[in-house]
């Protein structure tokens, strides 16, 4: 049977999907991937990516950090593109019940999608780290040099840094995984800990990995196809 009819059975015969999606989903908007041949990893800075988006970085070189930040970073012009649209039909269809996403884009929420975990946070959110006064992303985006608070405390994006720890969503997204009797992982490598974790929370009837590269959780999964996410959810009803 072909692949992509035997996905649409496999949604018409769920009730409870959850989308688990990396950034794979986000490349058909014009936004870079990490990891692959041509990602901000494999690019060529004085130091490594990981490095100038880690914690160390934002407390003892936060101008570097925010340089970095703001020119890489910087998606505020974006737009969903077509998983995150059929992800909102599916969702008002009432089969889909959670997007988990490691992509800090807001583009699910751009595509008023409602239950959304996003698991490494997001640039739209910033606080001070001072007062803990909340900031848009222009705010951010727009300074020249390292962004303050008015009480003169350093902004921070709302976004999980190298070397820090997951919050509480990431519980959240346990449950929901746990919950459901389909999961959909979604444009990413299944590399990065603890988010890949994920995939061993899953108890349900059907696990599915649409990817453009193979996995190593690839031989667990019900179906796999591997093709760039666009030609897959245009098929789809």
């Amino acid at each position: 049977m072909d692949k992509i009819l035997r996905l649409q059975e496999m949604i018409n015969e769920s009730n409870y999907i959850v989308f688990f999606g990396g950034a794979g989903v986000s490349t058909e908007s014009g936004i870079k991937d990490f990891r692959s041949q041509d990602g901000l990893y494999n690019q060529k800075f004085l130091y490594p990516a990981e490095f100038m988006l880690s914690n160390f970085m934002f407390n003892n070189h936060p101008k570097e950090f925010f340089d970095f930040y703001r020119e890489n970073l910087n998606c505020l012009d974006a737009l969903p593109n077509i998983t995150h649209k059929y992800l909102k039909k599916l969702e008002d269809k009432g089969k889909l019940k959670a997007i988990i996403t490691q992509n800090i884009d807001g583009l699910h929420t751009k595509a008023k999608c409602h239950n959304v975990y996003e698991i490494h946070g997001t640039i739209y959110k910033n606080h001070c780290t001072k007062c803990h006064k909340e900031y848009d992303a222009l705010k951010v985006f727009n300074e020249k040099s390292i962004p303050k608070c008015t009480c003169g405390g350093i902004i921070k994006p709302d976004v999980i840094l190298y070397g820090e720890s997951l919050d509480e969503s990431f519980s959240k997204a346990i449950e929901e995984t746990r919950k459901s009797d389909m999961l959909i992982i979604a444009g990413t490598s299944l590399t990065v800990e603890p988010a890949c974790s994920l995939i061993k929370e899953f108890k349900g009837k059907y696990l599915v990995i649409l990817n453009k590269t193979a996995t190593i959780y690839d031989k667990e999964a019900n179906l796999v196809i591997n093709d760039y996410l666009k030609n897959i959810f245009e098929k789809l009803k």
